[in-house]
């Protein structure tokens, strides 16, 4: 079978892990509700979904992205997959300038029972944040199914 299929669907299945995973977070994070330690055990559940799940998947899209553009009939000044690869990074610093550290914030005030109105401030940057990292991924979607320009 051509290299081709075998690394999109790779590619295909990553992305199913990363975006499935980063859209459950919405979920959990809604659901910690008022209880201390019940939101401090999901809040660590989805940091744990986050560093085993999530992020081995965005590490494992540009590999074979990359793969397939030199695989493939395509090449990295096409529009489609420029702008991507731009968006791509884009994700990458909002997630790791902004979503991680919010999280990890969220999460040590929900360990350390902190002040509501504290922990309600860094919930809601969480929020925002990972909002924020849907608008890369969700163009990014749109960049790869539609194919603009093609």
């Amino acid at each position: 079978m051509d290299t081709y299929l075998w690394l999109k669907l790779v590619h295909i299945l990553a992305a199913i892990v990363a975006v499935g995973s980063n859209v459950t977070y919405f979920v959990w994070l809604r659901r910690s509700g008022t209880d201390p330690a019940r939101e401090a055990e999901i809040l660590r559940g989805v940091r744990a979904i986050d560093r085993r799940l999530a992020n081995p998947a965005f590490v494992v899209l540009p590999i074979t992205g990359i793969l397939m553009v030199l695989d493939g009939d395509l090449g990295f000044s096409t529009f489609r997959i420029a702008a991507a690869i731009g968006l791509y990074v884009a994700l990458g610093v909002i997630a790791g300038a902004w979503f991680g550290p919010a999280l990890r914030r969220q999460v040590e005030l929900a360990s350390a029972s902190a002040d509501p109105a504290d922990y309600g401030a860094a919930a809601r940057r969480t929020m925002i944040s990972g909002s924020v990292t849907m608008v890369p991924i969700a163009a990014i979607l749109y960049l790869r199914v539609m194919k603009p320009g093609s």
